[in-house]
């Protein structure tokens, strides 16, 4: 059986899955839609349904820099679980996208509330966050140091 990967919901034990997307309410967001801006309140988060979600990094005087592509089942925004709950990223809707949308107030409350669930979410969070750090990073070596990032992932 294969793991599944540590940005999509299937990461989530089925108990705690089930648990968050009771919270989830759907949205759907139009191609080039801003859902968010490094710097902005992270307040919410969201799970991709269907379309295509790209992370952007500011580089300063040049385009945002694109780090990764999101697609369905895989979570969007990590900001709203760390202090000072800033954006470090940028996000925008490659396609039309359908998510499921969180408030991110409310699931740390349900995290403060069962530390199990807690603990699960924070893991599942932990491990985005580091896949998306070396996403950056290679993804940035590529653009930008002179022999590329050398990675073969």
């Amino acid at each position: 059986m294969r793991t599944p990967s540590p940005t999509r919901i299937t990461a989530l034990p089925a108990e705690y899955r089930a648990h968050l997307m009771e919270q989830a309410r759907e949205v759907n967001f139009a191609e080039g839609f801003r859902l968010f801006n490094e710097g902005g309140l992270a307040d919410r988060f969201w799970i991709v349904k269907s379309g295509v979600v790209t992370l952007d990094l500011h580089v300063p005087g040049r385009q945002p820099a694109v780090v990764e592509s999101l697609g369905p089942g895989e979570l969007v925004g990590w900001s709203w679980m760390i202090t000072p709950h800033r954006w470090q990223l940028g996000a925008e809707a490659m396609t039309p996208v359908r998510a499921y949308e969180f408030d991110a107030a409310t699931v740390r409350k349900l995290m403060d509330d069962d530390p199990a669930f807690g603990s699960a979410i924070g893991n599942w969070v932990t491990q985005v966050l580091a896949h998306r750090l070396h996403a950056a990073r290679v993804r940035l070596l590529d653009l930008y140091a002179p022999y590329g990032s050398g990675s073969t992932v």
